[in-house]
Formats: C-alpha cells, sequence, structure tokens
C-alpha cells in the first residue's frame, strides 16, 4: 500500500468521510477487535504521539522520525497536554493527509480518529491537517517539519548510500519554523528566497538562494551533517551560493525530472480572505449550508441547538452547539469536508469544537480577528 507506488492523487473534492458504510468502514471494523492495541499508550502522559496508517491499520510511527511525513501516506497525530496550573490531561488529535495518500488510507485515518477520540471521552479536539496546508498548532509540535515523495517503506536508511534515489529538498521559513519539502528534481523550482539540497548519495550539495535567510541556510546545513552522519562520513558535501555557481555544475545537470502535479499548489487558493460564517441544516431532508453572516462576528452569532461553519479562507471551524445530536457532533467533520467540495479552498485545515468544551485557540482568534 506504500512504498514507491504510482498512486491516484488524493482528490481534494472528495469527501473522505462519506466513506462510513462504505467498504472502507466495514473493512476498518473488521481488522479493528474489540480495543485497538496501537490505542493502549494512547494519551496516557504528556508530549507528541504519532501512528501511521498500513493496510487499515494503525501502526505506530517511530519517534526518531517525528516531524517526517511521506507524501503516500496518512498519520494520527496526538497531543496530550495539560493547561498551566492543572492536573487534568487535554487533548488535540489530528489526521494528516499526504498528496499522494489512498483513499482508504485518508478514510481509515479519519475512522481512526473518531475512534481515539472516542476512546478518550470525546475530550480532544479533532483536526484535519492536509499536506501544504498544515495548521499553525500541528506545525508548533515539530522543530521541523519534512515531506517526502513516496510511502514509510522507502525509508533511506534502508538503502546503501550508492543506491539512493537522488532528490531535491526544499527549505523554506523562519526561526519559528522552516519546512522541508521534497519536491521534483527541476531547476524550475529553485528560487532565490529559498535554500535546496540535492541529495545524490554519496554526493550531497546545499544550494542557497541569494535572497535565503539565516535560518533556512542554518537548518539545510543541520540537515546536511545529519545525512552524512547517516552515511557513516562516506558521503562528501558542498555548499554553493546563487550567483556564483557554474550553470554548468553537477548540481543544474542534475535537475532534470519532470515537475509533479502537486509541487504547484495554487490552484487550490481561495479567492478571498473575507470570513463567513454559515449555519448548517437538514430540514429539507438535504444538508444545506446557509450563509449567516460575513465579515466580523463574535461568539453571540453561533445557536446552542445548531451546527455552524466558521470560513476564515485559511482555516476552517465547525462549532457544535450543546443543544445538537451526539449524530450531529460525530458527524462534524464529514460536514467539513462536504462543505469545503463546494468551495474554491478545500485544501485548508479543520477543526472541530464543541459548545462549552475546551476552545481551539485558533478558534477563539478567528473570532476576535
Amino acid at each position: 500500500m506504500s512504498g514507491l507506488r504510482k498512486a491516484k492523487k488524493y482528490d481534494w473534492k472528495d469527501s473522505n468521510l462519506a466513506l462510513f458504510g462504505s467498504d472502507t468502514e466495514k473493512n476498518v471494523k473488521k481488522e479493528s477487535a474489540a480495543t485497538e492495541p496501537a490505542w493502549k499508550k494512547a494519551g496516557q502522559a504528556e508530549g507528541v504521539q504519532i501512528w501511521r496508517i498500513v493496510n487499515f491499520k494503525v501502526t505506530e510511527w517511530p519517534k526518531e522520525d517525528y516531524g517526517k511525513f511521506y507524501n503516500g501516506d496518512s498519520y494520527i497525530i496526538l497531543n496530550t497536554y495539560k493547561e498551566p496550573g492543572e492536573e487534568e490531561l487535554q487533548y488535540d488529535v489530528h489526521f494528516w493527509i499526504g498528496a499522494q495518500s489512498t483513499q482508504d488510507e485518508y478514510g481509515t485515518a479519519a475512522y481512526k480518529t473518531v475512534e481515539l477520540d472516542t476512546l478518550l471521552d470525546d475530550k480532544p479536539v479533532q483536526h484535519r491537517e492536509v499536506q501544504g496546508f498544515e495548521s499553525d498548532m500541528f506545525k508548533s509540535y515539530f522543530k521541523t517539519i519534512t515531506i517526502m515523495k513516496g510511502g514509510a517503506d522507502s525509508g533511506f536508511r534502508k538503502v546503501k548510500p550508492e543506491e539512493y534515489t537522488p532528490r531535491l529538498l526544499h527549505f523554506s521559513g523562519t526561526r519559528k519554523h522552516v519546512e522541508v519539502r521534497e519536491v521534483a528534481r527541476n531547476k524550475d523550482l529553485l528560487k532565490s528566497d529559498d535554500v535546496f539540497i540535492l541529495d545524490l548519495g554519496l554526493q550531497i550539495y546545499q544550494w542557497n538562494g541569494s535572497g535565503s535567510n539565516k535560518d533556512e541556510r542554518m537548518k539545510a546545513m543541520q540537515y546536511l551533517q545529519e545525512l552524512k552522519s547517516e552515511r557513516s562520513g562516506k558521503a562528501s558535501s558542498e555548499v554553493l551560493d546563487e550567483g556564483s555557481t557554474e550553470p554548468g555544475h553537477e548540481f543544474y545537470k542534475s535537475l532534470t525530472e519532470e515537475l509533479d502535479e502537486d509541487d504547484d499548489v495554487s490552484q487550490y487558493e481561495a479567492k478571498d480572505d473575507q470570513k463567513e460564517l454559515y449555519r448548517l441544516s437538514d430540514a429539507s431532508g438535504q444538508l444545506t449550508y446557509k450563509l449567516e453572516k460575513k465579515g466580523d462576528m463574535s461568539t453571540s452569532d453561533f445557536d446552542t441547538k445548531d451546527v455552524f461553519i466558521l470560513d476564515t479562507k485559511k482555516s476552517l471551524f465547525v462549532w457544535i452547539g450543546k443543544g445538537t445530536s451526539e449524530t450531529e457532533r460525530k458527524n462534524a467533520m464529514s460536514y467539513a469536508h462536504s462543505f469545503l467540495s463546494k468551495t474554491d479552498h478545500p485544501l485548508i485545515s479543520i477543526s472541530c469544537v464543541a459548545e462549552g468544551g475546551r476552545q481551539d485557540a485558533g478558534f477563539q482568534m478567528a473570532i476576535a480577528a
């Protein structure tokens, strides 16, 4: 299911929780016994825990690889913490979808996230994250997020350096968060504002764009040193500066790969940034979304008897009133997917918040902004 496979690209317009009742759900339930072994130690102590979906099963992700994700896989991430001065454990649970993750994988991740939420007495705030559009909360868990191509079974530590598949890594961001993403080895993707590492196995090049910042350069240098360490010092490295590197250099000669579809995500961006609030209704027997307000809003705009969607165009929040049914609460993520499938910006992150419960910090900021 994982590995270096040519998978169907994740269809961002799909409502992946609409898979409930399908063969995916049945297979998940069949594989999931009365208790899920992976959840035995989930949420028992403060910290981040990560699992990857493999053949409908939840498998533990190695701690040394936390922050590293493959675009062909889907993951579940649980953050357990305590509020200052309190002893009760609180939770945020995320499922992360890679751009090349299969329907079975992201459907299982979504289903299992709901299962974990139930196991933890419905205390977690649920979030959906998608590659390249992760929430600030999700990013805060890791010093660096590295997105690699393929599936986890293609881990590079298992391969001899001279057998490595060449790869180009893109470093962008600031001291607070530098993101590392594998991109096609194509010179058209080089940006003067960023830093790139070309990993050829036994030869590694760091290319510093003329406008790159010191944080990007430092993170790339640390990453380069880690790569060399993994290869027991057998790999050589060279740092190149844009403008002082000859066009015929081996670095440029190696950038001959075709561009991938997911190397350009601009087509998924919203056309405006005005906040919108929608009220959900199924009175007609069909789920509808009624626009209640645009622009500035406050908590008084939310009705305890209903479900609302707050769309900031950069993130999406599903607010579940106390007067709604358990079914409506369980379907919160499904409502969000259904809504996004009808918009021009389906790639934004999603958070589900309940009235009276612990309010997501991002939701509070969205209301106040």
